[in-house]
């Protein structure tokens, strides 16, 4: 691995493009060997991953909205839209839109923390989209999945986000556009300002994960698929792009976050190093934020040792910054307490996380956040008992830079009206790759079948996933057989005005 120092610099000082943060990660997407068998492997569990819950997700309201914005913009030859026959076809960057919202929709696919967040398979349907259209092999889409991985986690680790609330797309949108370049085989120059312009439409507020969280939190790493094909599709036009967009003066680095005096440290690839970043990363057993994942194994184990759930006093969740932060009472989100808030706020609120675990000892992806669910009194009544608390361990643990000791967990006290305290710990979830129960093919295909299960003909099911097995040897033309087509009445009813400002087809 090499250090990359960036920084900002003043126009008259502008180091030269060999130089430039955006300029390396072009290059490390352009480059490198065939990915290892095991990284292969694990890029087939992610499509599969992303397949199952994005179809759990078909018939939700966001996501029959994006299909229909989709197939408003039919194209011959195009890309598939998941759920759709595999005759229909649209524009990629509209099928990226329809598929990138249906795999964000449940908060239920892989995932990635350091200095910031990530949700690194949220490059696979722009990826997959354009390799469509573009009749790419299955070799060439693998290796734009293992690029904008590499891309991805690089920028996690190295760039925090969140500390000036800006949303995480600003590292998802250059992943993507690496990733794309590296499938189609660009040169590193038509990479680079692709990703340049990527990185410069992709910076939004963190608005959109506070308070009232919206339906856009399933549209945005959406928003960043469809930009990532238009920039690249511009690139390859010869057009260039804001730039640099790291170091410059008015860059992002200078504006948007540590400000002109900032240095961040980037660790790359060498050109002939073998890209292993996908497996550090990893998948959501539990349909909810990932640093509430071990919060939920813990709360199973531990419910068995409480008798009388009313007679508890107070929980205290001592754990990492930004979980308190982002998930906890540290967010200082009345909506975080609230049996009316949406899903996407619920599933953002640990302390609603915790005492439905607690009590269910399961965990669903519709029937755990139903309205009816949320807002039972005695669940209400233990939820507003829970707070969390910022541990400098916990913190410490979750940015450790090694894998050994990562960990996104907690420490829970929960004390009893007798004086009596249960307590309980977890570093990390089961599925996690050192947890009890690590995720490995047969895990991803588990859940997979739990996901779709009455929404999928069976038969549909299981040639989806011989078609995924065998991605590596899928030829140009045959990668329409990586969608999955559901029956029109599992599709969902359409909304108020189901055609928008568009000239909707009547299909649903």
């Amino acid at each position: 691995m090499t250090v990359t120092r960036v920084r900002a610099y003043p126009s008259s000082r502008t180091p030269s493009r060999e130089e430039q943060l955006a300029w390396k990660l072009a290059k490390v997407a352009a480059g490198g060997p065939r990915a290892d068998a095991d990284v292969e492997e694990m890029a087939v569990n992610r499509l599969i991953d992303n397949a199952g819950v994005a179809c759990a997700a078909l018939d939700r309201d966001a996501v029959a909205s994006a299909r229909r914005q989709a197939m408003s913009h039919p194209r011959p030859g195009g890309a598939n839209v998941l759920g759709l026959p595999r005759s229909e076809t649209v524009h990629a960057e509209w099928a990226a839109w329809a598929n990138g919202t249906a795999v964000r929709e449940l908060d239920m696919h892989d995932t990635f923390l350091a200095a910031d967040y990530a949700h690194p398979a949220d490059s696979i349907p722009p990826l997959l989209a354009v390799a469509q259209q573009c009749g790419r092999s299955g070799a060439d889409l693998l290796k734009g999945i293992v690029a904008s991985y590499e891309v991805h986690v690089a920028l996690v680790k190295s760039i925090c986000l969140h500390k000036h609330k800006v949303d995480h797309i600003a590292h998802l949108g250059p992943a993507q556009a690496a990733g794309l370049g590296a499938m189609l085989g660009l040169e590193v120059e038509e990479i680079y300002q692709a990703i340049q312009q990527a990185v410069h439409v992709c910076i939004t507020s963190r608005q959109s994960r506070k308070g009232e969280i919206s339906s856009w939190k399933a549209y945005a790493p959406a928003h960043s698929g469809k930009l990532a094909v238009e920039a690249v599709d511009r690139a390859m036009r010869g057009e260039t792009s804001p730039s640099p967009i790291y170091e410059g003066e008015d860059s992002v680095i200078a504006r948007f976050l540590d400000g002109p005096e900032a240095e961040y440290l980037v660790m790359l690839p060498e050109d002939d190093e073998p890209r292993r970043a996908i497996l550090e990363t990893y998948t959501k057993e539990h349909s909810a934020e990932y640093q509430a994942q071990a919060l939920i194994d813990l709360a199973f184990d531990l419910r068995g040792k409480i008798p009388d759930r009313e007679s508890i006093e107070s929980i205290r969740i001592f754990t990492s910054h930004h979980t308190h932060h982002v998930i906890g009472t540290g967010s200082g989100d009345p909506q975080k307490f609230d049996p009316s808030a949406s899903r996407e706020t619920l599933d953002h609120s640990v302390m609603y996380i915790f005492a439905v675990a607690l009590e269910d000892g399961a965990w669903h992806h519709v029937r755990s956040y139903a309205p009816e669910r949320a807002s039972r009194p005695e669940t209400v009544r233990l939820w507003r008992k829970i707070e969390t608390v910022e541990d400098p361990e916990w913190t410490s643990r979750y940015h450790d830079p090694d894998p050994a000791r990562k960990a996104f967990g907690a420490r829970v006290e929960i004390r009893m009206g007798r004086g009596e305290t249960i307590i309980g710990e977890l570093c990390v979830a089961h599925a996690h790759a050192r947890g009890r129960r690590p995720f490995a093919r047969p895990g991803y295909i588990d859940k997979y079948r739990g996901l779709v299960d009455g929404i999928v003909e069976p038969s549909e099911a299981d040639r989806f996933l011989d078609a995924c097995v065998r991605l590596p040897d899928l030829m140009p033309g045959e990668l329409d057989r990586l969608t999955i087509e559901v029956p029109v009445d599992r599709l969902g009813p359409p909304g108020p005005h189901p055609e928008g400002i568009f000239s909707c087809s009547t299909h649903a």
